[in-house]
């Protein structure tokens, strides 16, 4: 799984694997060491008990929660982008949910073999 964040935007990439995984037991969940006992912590929840889209930053973990039905559709069909805006004290925060593309051109040391298939692959495209 993949994170961006940009502003007041959260972007996740989830590969095929992931995917699955969030459907089938619920959650996917990563960290960035930083030594030490220091991590930043990032996962996605499969929620039967919420009807949007929620983020939340609690003891240095970033939990998207997204509702079971919106989790169901998006993994048994093409469709790639999951996302809401959601209001907070500060404005808005956009959060985007997607499926992991592979690259267009293949990238030296990256293994992108649980990776979606580009759309575009064979079109001459590059990313």
């Amino acid at each position: 799984m993949k994170l961006r964040i940009k502003g007041s935007s959260l972007r996740l990439r989830l590969t095929r694997g992931e995917v699955s995984q969030l459907q089938e037991s619920g959650a996917v969940s990563e960290e960035v060491r930083f030594g030490g006992s220091t991590a930043l912590g990032y996962r996605v929840l499969n929620d039967p008990d919420i009807s949007v889209i929620t983020a939340s930053y609690i003891n240095n973990i970033i939990e998207i929660r997204i509702p079971r039905p919106i989790v169901q559709r998006w993994s048994a069909t093409d469709e790639v982008t999951l996302s809401r805006d959601q209001p907070n004290s500060a404005g808005e925060l956009r959060i985007v949910v997607e499926k992991d593309w592979a690259c267009l051109a293949p990238r030296e040391d990256e293994d992108e073999s649980d990776h979606f298939p580009h759309p575009e692959r064979g079109a001459g495209k590059t990313c």
